[in-house]
């Protein structure tokens, strides 16, 4: 791909829906998802995307049902558990974004100790966003500088845009310049507001576990197409990316 994004966003939405289709529980499909992520990842990075961020779990997903929520939880700890060996053999730094206050002891250090383990591997940035919400983000973001101005630590005269977004979840991370969201749903969801400023969108009618090697070439080719423009006056070939034709949900 000549003009890959270098940081990738992906919605990942579909999986309850694929498992109903399907005859199967919702766990069901939040495994055959899990698998996905798996592939998708392997594919961008063999594509020269560097970064790849993927929405897993909402702030507002704890109010789904409990059995649910605990098997996502589980699956977490599955991962967390069973698959960081890999990660460090395939070179993948491993990042989490989002509020660890409602995740067990157990699970925090899980996450900690599979940040630590693959923190010098230099091939693809991959961050799962968990019990994450932009807005959250943001308002903490803002929280903490507050806290500094009033402590101070730092003049409010000398806040600005780089400043708050090295307060954030994301601050190590780069502006998003791809946003895929699968599902058929088209709106961010509350996914990375400050980072998606200026990033392009695909939609796509395929739910998340059946997304597939050609979907992503699709997107990553329409991406390749664009002429971008970061609030310049430039002229701006295909404004608006295609969306995948429609397959049912």
């Amino acid at each position: 791909m000549s003009k890959a994004p270098h940081h990738l966003a992906i919605i990942m939405d579909g999986n309850r829906r694929w498992a109903r289709s399907h005859g199967f529980d919702v766990l069901r499909g939040h495994n055959k998802g899990a698998d996905t992520l798996r592939d998708v990842a392997r594919l961008a990075y063999q594509a020269n995307v560097s970064w790849l961020t993927v929405f897993a779990f909402s702030s507002e997903n704890w109010s789904r049902p409990s059995v649910e929520v605990n098997g996502l939880m589980q699956l977490i700890h599955r991962f967390l558990n069973s698959d960081v060996g890999e990660l460090i053999d395939e070179n993948v730094k491993f990042r989490v974004i989002g509020d660890r206050d409602q995740f067990s002891a157990e699970l925090v250090n899980l996450i900690e100790a599979a940040e630590t383990r693959t923190s010098a591997n230099t091939g693809l940035n991959l961050t799962i966003a968990l019990d994450y919400g932009g807005r959250q983000e943001i308002t903490k973001a803002v929280q903490r500088l507050v806290s500094e101005t009033a402590s101070g630590l730092i003049d409010p005269a000398e806040i600005n845009a780089d400043m708050l977004k090295s307060r954030m979840y994301s601050a190590a991370l780069p502006q998003v310049d791809l946003l895929i969201r699968t599902g058929g749903e088209q709106r961010v969801s509350n996914f990375m507001l400050w980072d998606i400023s200026y990033a392009e969108l695909f939609f796509t009618d395929k739910l998340w576990p059946d997304f597939s090697q050609a979907d992503l070439d699709q997107a990553l080719a329409e991406f390749a197409m664009r002429e971008r423009r970061f609030g310049g006056n430039g002229q701006v070939k295909n404004a608006h990316l295609k969306s995948v034709p429609s397959v049912g949900r």
